[in-house]
């Protein structure tokens, strides 16, 4: 196939490429961009630190769905979706929530009022965020919407950066610095001596402003707000475009933090953007740089790329064995919510909520998986633990699926590219069977060549049927009863004798008697689930007529489900060949 809008790299190989790598020079034209080293002001003379630090707790998270990610979407929630979202996270637990930016539009302030108005709609210890530009209106505005919030962050925002202050503002640093002071002196007035009200900054696209410029803003408002460890402010450092390494962010982020005047009364925040799909290590870095505090959307919702992911932020925290602080103990409800509230799907593969991400169609990875959870059983037990409490260790699976209210069903699923582990696993977890390894080969076949015929994914469900098919009624239709007399065991099958050491023995002999030697070479049942009203399933390894062959059986009764077996054998030797030979 042709792809005659492509422009196949034909540059010439670098000077000095080695031998294996081949690659070309491509018509890209990179060089219209600049590197992030040529962008960005990056702090010096201090010798960093994060690189050895590790994330011990939760940040405080402060979903901003309801403002930021709202903004983003081609159909802005109304007031049932707005309310549904917000109620979510009440549910998972957040305790300080962005709500709307209730000056730029009717739906947002009335929100807010009905926040404000309404008994018992905001929790006592839940802190309202509403947010706002730097201009006088606004911000008079955004102040009568949150009037009778007893517990309320303003947050105000301004962009910083070079290219923003001469392309969209017009404005030098000077006069930037003071529309931020004039406003913040406004948000002061307004808020008076009111108990309950803080504040927060932002400088916009922070990544991209001076370091010297970021502190000198800064600092200015925190004196200005005279913020204090019982009323802190809070200095929120936006990625709002992502453009370099999330190391150089750390870097960033921990400049400020080790500079910040008033260090004790400023709760440091950030704000990572996904425009390079590094968001989220750009938030875990900076909580290493510094970082108390981290605003972001649910499944990453959000501009462009998207806010950081605060779902895959805080299952990764709880992988590591850090307590998120808030719950997920059913995904599947919080994605059904936020793609309904949104009209935005959950990709399959998402981190974590993803349809396909607990899911193994690789043979291998279904072979480990299995062993793993047989082990995991194993080392639960030995610990006197229920299996949902022991320390989770099972390959290709980095959280236990359950304790996101997943169960086991989607973990291992089949197609062409799966293997015998995966088929078992189903087979035991679907439906109670537990396949002796060798007839676990010798059945993948069959469910290879099915997977193949159709290219479609085999379920558990079709798994049955076609073992079913190809083992359990594979016994001929014969007539056959077995007994006992004075400690001799017989059996006979349409009409011939045999005599044996026990039951199946004695089929055994009745079949050579009727003309088909059968030998036993293995045998093996089990019940398929625990009570005394469950069936039986049982497997034989025979060799049949010069062959060897399996055959399975399925009964009430024990010793049925062992003849039957015996008689699949039988079976599915003469598949092919007609009634069985008596």
């Amino acid at each position: 196939m042709r792809f005659p809008t492509l422009r196949t790299p034909a540059g010439p190989v670098p000077a000095g490429a080695p031998d294996w790598n081949p690659q070309r020079g491509s018509a890209m034209p990179y060089h219209r961009y600049r590197p992030a080293h040529e962008r960005v002001e990056l702090p010096s003379g201090d010798r960093r630190q994060w690189p050895s630090r590790r994330i011990e707790q939760a940040p405080l998270w402060v979903p901003v769905d309801l403002r930021d990610g709202n903004q983003a979407l081609a159909e802005p929630m109304d007031p049932a979706r707005k309310q549904r979202m917000f109620d979510l996270f009440l549910a998972m637990g957040f305790k300080e929530i962005e709500v709307g930016y209730p000056s730029a539009s009717r739906t947002d302030f009335d929100f807010v009022r009905r926040l404000a108005t309404t008994p018992g709609a905001v929790p006592e210890d839940v802190t309202v965020v509403v947010f706002t530009a730097a201009r006088a209106d606004l911000i008079e505005r955004t102040f009568r919407s949150v009037e009778g919030l007893p517990r309320v962050v303003v947050h105000l925002y301004t962009a910083t950066a070079p290219i923003w202050r001469d392309v969209v503002l017009g404005r030098g640093r000077e006069e930037v610095r003071d529309l931020i002071t004039e406003a913040a002196e406004l948000m002061a007035r307004l808020a008076g001596d009111r108990p309950g009200v803080r504040f927060e900054f932002s400088p916009e696209v922070f990544n991209l402003t001076e370091p010297d410029y970021v502190l000198e803003v800064c600092n200015g408002l925190t004196g200005l707000w005279d913020a204090s460890p019982d009323r802190p402010v809070i200095h929120n450092l936006p990625a709002t475009v992502e453009i370099a390494t999330p190391n150089v962010y750390a870097d960033q982020i921990e400049y400020v933090h080790r500079h910040l005047a008033r260090r004790e009364a400023v709760i440091l925040s950030v704000h990572p953007h996904n425009d390079r799909g590094t968001g989220v290590a750009c938030a875990e870095l900076a909580l290493l740089a510094g970082a108390q505090r981290v605003e972001g959307c649910l499944f990453g919702n959000g501009e462009r790329t998207g806010n950081v992911d605060l779902v895959t932020l805080a299952l990764n925290l709880h992988t590591q064995g850090i307590d998120p602080m808030v719950d997920f103990s059913d995904i599947d409800e919080i994605r059904r919510t936020v793609e309904h509230v949104n009209r935005l799907p959950v990709h399959e593969r998402h981190p974590y909520a993803g349809d396909l991400v607990h899911t193994a169609f690789s043979g291998t990875h279904q072979d480990a998986i299995r062993k793993g959870f047989a082990h995991h059983a194993e080392a639960a037990a030995d610990l006197g633990l229920p299996p949902g409490r022991a320390p989770w260790s099972v390959p290709y699976l980095p959280i236990d699926p359950a304790d996101l209210g997943r169960d086991y069903e989607a973990v291992i699923r089949v197609n062409s590219q799966s293997g015998k582990g995966g088929i078992a696993y189903l087979l035991q977890a679907g439906h109670g069977l537990e396949l002796p390894r060798r007839l676990q080969i010798e059945f993948a076949r069959v469910v290879q060549e099915s997977a193949d015929d159709s290219g479609r994914e085999v379920g558990a469900d079709e798994l049955y049927a076609l073992f079913r098919s190809h083992y359990l009624d594979a016994a001929p239709a014969v007539d056959w009863r077995t007994g006992e007399e004075a400690d001799v065991h017989w059996a006979e099958v349409d009409g011939h004798r045999g005599e044996g050491n026990g039951p199946l023995d004695a089929v055994t002999a009745a079949l050579r008697a009727a003309g088909t030697a059968v030998d036993i070479l293995r045998f093996t049942e089990h019940a398929v689930r625990s009570g005394p009203d469950s069936d039986a399933v049982a497997y034989v390894e025979a060799r049949v007529a010069g062959g060897v062959v399996w055959g399975a059986g399925r009964d009430s009764s024990v010793l049925a489900a062992g003849v039957r077996a015996v008689l699949s054998a039988v079976g599915r030797a003469a598949r092919g060949q007609g009634r069985m030979p008596v």
